[in-house]
């Protein structure tokens, strides 16, 4: 069985981050190691969370697993909420490689045209120095904006937009860029990759559900992630996570009472395990 690493915070509640990816990945059958960099009560879209830093923690931890010569298969970082903790993935990166293994950042850190809370345009900057160290990276449009520090363009983009912001991804260091939540006509949402190395353009669109949740970019991660460390080519994987997700937000707005702060990706399991040949 593979083993992969996720590095990101827990939200104890709020269906997003390590509360994702744990049980997303593992259930694709990969084993899935932890490394916590922040706890917090509840996701940040909450009032009055509570927030512990554990980057000191994180770094003991990771020194054990290198006294135990503990090896990785595939390595993931989602949310990191301090300089500190990007350098932490880092170091990870540098020192857990070793060939075949699959670097993969998702630089969670924004949406909307907004950065979140405490983040700033040099934070966005230094996460874009992060992704030289990734073979994969998959932002979001206001992402990747940052990262690039240029002006994030709303719905006001054109498909050779998108194809030259890609390119400017992976001129960031990585050989693959994945831009989540493109759309180049009404009613129809997708991802759209470049892989630098083979110049290859992909992309793939389904309907577009008129509502917003926080954590699907965690379910498409997790599941992206998941579906690559199963064998999957990348056209498939995106194919497979943008199915996943929406069918994950699909079956959560079925039900009139459903819950405002995530959605329920563990019912769309099956669908990810029968995507992915499990089942």
């Amino acid at each position: 069985m593979k083993r992969v690493l996720s590095i990101q915070d827990i939200s104890c509640v709020g269906k997003c981050s390590l509360t994702v990816a744990l049980p997303v990945i593992s259930a694709a059958g990969i084993e899935t190691a932890i490394l916590p960099t922040t706890v917090l009560s509840t996701h940040t879209a909450f009032e009055g969370f509570t927030f512990r830093d554990l980057t000191d923690d994180a770094q003991e931890i990771v020194d054990h697993w290198k006294r135990q010569k503990i090896t990785f298969d595939g390595i993931s970082s989602g949310y990191l909420g301090t300089v500190r903790q990007i350098e932490l993935a880092e170091g990870i990166f540098t020192d857990f490689h070793r060939e075949g293994v699959l670097r993969f950042v998702d630089p969670a850190m924004g949406d909307n045209g907004r950065l979140y809370a405490g983040f700033d345009r040099a934070f966005a900057l230094r996460m874009g120095k992060l992704c030289k160290k990734a073979d994969i990276i998959d932002p979001n449009m206001t992402e990747a904006a940052f990262m690039l520090n240029l002006d994030y363009p709303g719905e006001a983009y054109s498909e050779k937009f998108v194809r030259e912001l890609l390119k400017r991804l992976c001129g960031l260091g990585c050989r693959t860029a994945v831009l989540t939540g493109v759309s180049f006509e009404k009613g129809r949402c997708g991802v759209a990759s470049y892989d630098a190395e083979t110049q290859e353009y992909t992309t793939f669109f389904r309907e577009h559900l008129p509502v917003s949740f926080h954590g699907t970019g965690d379910v498409f991660s997790s599941a992206l992630f998941a579906a690559l460390m199963s064998g999957q080519p990348l056209p498939q994987a995106m194919e497979t996570a943008v199915d996943y997700t929406v069918e994950s937000i699909r079956l959560t707005i079925v039900h009139p009472d459903h819950n405002w702060y995530g959605v329920d990706f563990e019912s769309a399991i099956p669908l990810l395990l029968k995507k992915l040949g499990k089942i």
